[in-house]
């Protein structure tokens, strides 16, 4: 899909996908690809949009490095009628590949380096708020000003179909991985439930029954079994790893959507395992 969809002011939306290609320890699975996001400032120094999507990520979960950012945005152009881009609040770049950094993968005692990234669809897609600027900030001035249409579609909830799914094992396969962390519903309901195989070797009775209902579609349902956080054992494409469903990093951070409850539960499961580490280390 590279160089069909265009973002605001012209960039292209790149898939995006994990460069090291080395043996990993753990393979994390999130939804869709984020974006580079810049501050519109008009021309007489009036913030029109404080966190536009204007280009792919540089990678794979990001970190919002200030400098690549700058860059990114330098090289966008718009008309000077319409003022220019700037960096946004430090927050608004990278937030989710912070929070998996730092709330998700230290706690289970790996570092980034130690992660093959992937994601269900490896592509930006435009989230409510995005949608709504572009509607009303964006869209105004295209005719006028021979603006681009922006096309990227904005994100649904069907994100990986059997091809995509057929592709991340592969790419599981290939990272050597031991673990496969999930973040939140839709990798566990698009694709986990669709590769994972169940036996009573791995579970219990109503585990499998659970397992292999079709309401088993998301991280609440899989905590009501066994608790938030809890490694589980499964075989995926003949080989057994160690899963750990988890929220997914707008909860963390938090960013709309957000679920208080979902912030809780994370930041209490990372008290203990901080808890757990220290004991260890005193022992």
């Amino acid at each position: 899909m590279s160089n069909v969809y265009q973002f605001p002011f012209g960039e292209y939306v790149r898939p995006v996908v994990q460069e090291d290609r080395t043996p990993k320890k753990v393979f994390v699975l999130g939804v869709y690809a984020s974006a580079v996001h810049a501050k519109w400032v008009d021309k007489n120094g009036t913030e029109v949009c404080p966190a536009l999507a204007v280009a792919s990520e540089p990678r794979i979960f990001w970190d919002g490095n200030e400098k690549e950012a700058k860059e990114i945005i330098n090289r966008i152009k718009i008309p000077s009628e319409l003022g220019h881009l700037e960096l946004p609040d430090e927050n608004l770049n990278g937030p989710s590949a912070r929070a998996l950094e730092n709330e998700i993968l230290a706690p289970l005692g790996f570092k980034r380096e130690d992660a093959w990234l992937c994601d269900l669809l490896p592509e930006s897609r435009l989230n409510s708020k995005q949608v709504n600027r572009i509607k009303n900030d964006y869209n105004p001035l295209v005719k006028k000003y021979s603006l681009n249409p922006v096309t990227v579609p904005a994100a649904g909830e069907a994100f990986c179909d059997d091809e995509r799914v057929s592709e991340i094992t592969k790419e599981l396969l290939e990272s050597q991985a031991e673990w496969l962390i999930l973040l939140g519903d839709k990798p566990i309901k698009q694709y986990l439930k669709r590769v994972v195989k169940m036996t009573n070797d791995n579970w219990n009775m109503k585990r499998v029954v659970k397992m292999t209902n079709d309401n088993w579609n998301n991280l609440m349902e899989c905590v009501e079994i066994n608790g938030y956080g809890t490694i589980i054992e499964m075989e995926i494409a003949g080989k057994m790893l160690k899963v750990v469903p988890m929220v997914h990093p707008h909860h963390i951070i938090p960013v709309e959507p957000y679920v208080p409850e979902w912030h809780d539960t994370h930041m209490k499961w990372v008290a203990e395992r901080k808890k757990d580490i220290n004991k260890n280390k005193t022992e």
